[in-house]
């Protein structure tokens, strides 16, 4: 049976966090829920970092938790193997290409970051309204790290729904020739232009045409 404990010890596992800061630019709780969403996926895959296409993520969120697993897992959207669903919901399918298995990652209901700390919620809002004095807003960033740290330890069953899932294996990003835009003279990938006229336009040039209501 795969275990939902993270790899590594916790010097590793504070060094890993601390390059997700890194590349994100601030400690958050979305932070930290995504980093433990990357390494339970790892851990029940029986995976390492991608370094090429061999995983595949599909969110279905573009919020914080993606940068922490984008650093972890390395699938990005410049890679392709970094698909997003806008579907505003913090769940993540994470796909191994080599054995053909997927976990669907889904934050828990049950599990409420305003129980954590009951003042977190209302003293963010007045720093993110501008309207928290200096006072505040240390004592912001004093809270705001305890409810990380929280979410750092917590179970993971605790944090999320888990389960395997038969996932279909998205095919690899392809490289398409590009074209020059008939209006804007751009080039752009011959999979992103539309014809009008006879002639390839691209998406921004492009006039809008629908009769469905």
């Amino acid at each position: 049976m795969c275990t939902t404990t993270p790899p590594g010890t916790p010097g590793e596992a504070r060094d890993r966090f601390a390059d997700v800061v890194a590349f994100h630019g601030h400690v958050c709780p979305g932070l930290a829920t995504g980093y433990r969403a990357a390494e339970v996926a790892l851990a029940r895959l029986r995976s390492g970092r991608s370094e090429d296409e061999e995983l595949v993520v599909i969110t279905e969120t573009d919020a914080c938790g993606v940068d922490a697993i984008q650093v972890l897992t390395g699938c990005t959207a410049g890679k392709g193997n970094l698909l997003f669903k806008d579907h505003g919901k913090h769940a993540f399918t994470f796909i191994n290409r080599n054995t053909g298995e997927a976990v669907r990652v889904v934050s828990n209901p049950s599990f409420d970051i305003d129980a954590l700390d009951p003042h977190f919620a209302p003293l963010r809002t007045r720093v993110m309204q501008g309207q928290a004095t200096e006072a505040e807003h240390a004592e912001f960033h004093e809270r705001m790290e305890k409810v990380v740290e929280a979410i750092m330890k917590a179970p993971a069953e605790d944090l999320f729904v888990i389960h395997e899932v038969d996932a279909e294996i998205p095919e690899r990003a392809r490289i398409f020739r590009s074209v020059p835009c008939a209006n804007c003279g751009e080039m752009t990938a011959e999979s992103r232009v539309r014809v009008e006229d006879g002639k390839f336009v691209c998406y921004a040039c492009s006039r809008e045409y629908s009769r469905r209501l």
